[in-house]
């Protein structure tokens, strides 16, 4: 389903038709006056475990786009979980409101009472515009969350790990598309320098990559810029650029038609979650393109496999060797793809779903 689609469906009151084509399980809303609160949280599937997703504050142009968002992310997170092995389900929290001038402790908090309802089927984590602090706010009212510091025995942000991850898909990528994985040389255009792309910025740049970067924030355009020798460019001009890589690293369904038409490389690998605007018709499209495509929620899925960790006790060695095999389920997705002549992201989603499935069928008896 398109995100046309979904949003048409909501905004004429018909939720339940866009919860069911991808079997949500449950849309929670959750409201408080006293703080301003104004959160929706989408649990997708916890067949493999409970749902764990991050909580991202966001100003929504309208009620239909934050639910929409929450219901696209967390049915992405269930297959970033599914196909990295954890034993997690899907879920996402959307905050409503500019996050300089709604959040506050209290506002966080309560968050939090809404999250402790749920008795352990949402875990929630950090995600846009929310921190380690926030999530320490969080865990004031509930133990259903992670993200947390270091101080208090979490893994501290997950940025690193995502942009490690994402680092490792793009590596297997040039590896399927040029023989080698080096990115020594290679042009790469990263849409969003925020905590994650900033981080890939720095894998990218000590192994001798050209970058080229643009970002709704010109101070850390300049930083960027000036740390690692970053060519800055504006709005729509990054997907024009004649690159090797296109790395989007913002906000998700930048790969539309126009966009796409637009690109000059070989490979598109980014850390930003529900990149293709409709999987249906531009997963397709970039195949017949010859445009590699690492699909958002395996090469992302870093974060997620920290803060599983954390779930489960926290080492970050642990973290760092399991978020490197994105490398080879990359790798694996993309020589089946070429084998079946099948998009990328169809691929990985039909490896998530065949182990959500065998799951399912273990569990069918008491």
């Amino acid at each position: 389903m398109s995100t046309t689609q979904g949003l048409s469906q909501i905004q004429s009151g018909e939720i339940f038709s866009q919860l069911t084509p991808h079997d949500h399980e449950q849309l929670v809303f959750c409201q408080d006056k006293e703080t301003g609160l104004k959160a929706i949280i989408a649990i997708h599937n916890t067949v493999l475990g409970p749902g764990l997703g991050g909580t991202r504050i966001w100003n929504y142009s309208n009620e239909a786009d934050a639910i929409n968002d929450a219901l696209r992310l967390s049915r992405g997170m269930t297959y970033k979980a599914a196909i990295s092995g954890l034993n997690l389900g899907g879920a996402k929290a959307v905050i409503i409101g500019d996050s300089k001038t709604i959040k506050t402790e209290a506002l966080m908090r309560k968050f939090g009472r809404f999250v402790e309802n749920l008795h352990g089927k949402y875990i929630t984590a950090e995600d846009v515009n929310t921190t380690t602090m926030d999530m320490e706010y969080v865990h004031m009212e509930t133990s259903h969350v992670v993200g947390l510091p270091e101080s208090m025995g979490g893994g501290g942000d997950p940025s690193p790990v995502t942009a490690y991850g994402t680092y490792m898909g793009m590596k297997a990528a040039a590896n399927k598309v040029w023989g080698t994985d080096s990115l020594n040389g290679k042009k790469i255009a990263v849409q969003g320098v925020g905590k994650v792309g900033g981080y890939l910025l720095s894998y990218l740049h000590k192994e001798g990559a050209k970058l080229f970067i643009t970002d709704i924030n010109d101070e850390m355009l300049a930083k960027y810029s000036k740390d690692f020798g970053a060519t800055v460019v504006y709005g729509e001009e990054i997907f024009s650029l004649d690159v090797d890589v296109f790395a989007p690293c913002a906000m998700g369904a930048v790969l539309n038609t126009d966009h796409i038409n637009k690109l000059k490389c070989k490979v598109i690998a980014g850390a930003a979650n529900n990149q293709l605007e409709d999987e249906n018709v531009h997963g397709p499209m970039l195949l017949e393109k010859g445009i590699t495509y690492v699909p958002d929620f395996l090469i992302n899925a870093g974060g997620l496999i920290n803060v599983y960790q954390e779930h489960i006790g926290y080492n970050r060695e642990t973290a760092m060797r399991k978020t490197e095999h994105i490398y080879n389920i990359a790798l694996e997705v993309m020589k089946t793809s070429s084998a079946k002549n099948i998009h990328t992201q169809k691929i990985a989603t039909e490896l998530a779903e065949k182990r959500i499935n065998d799951i399912l069928r273990v569990q069918s008896t008491y």
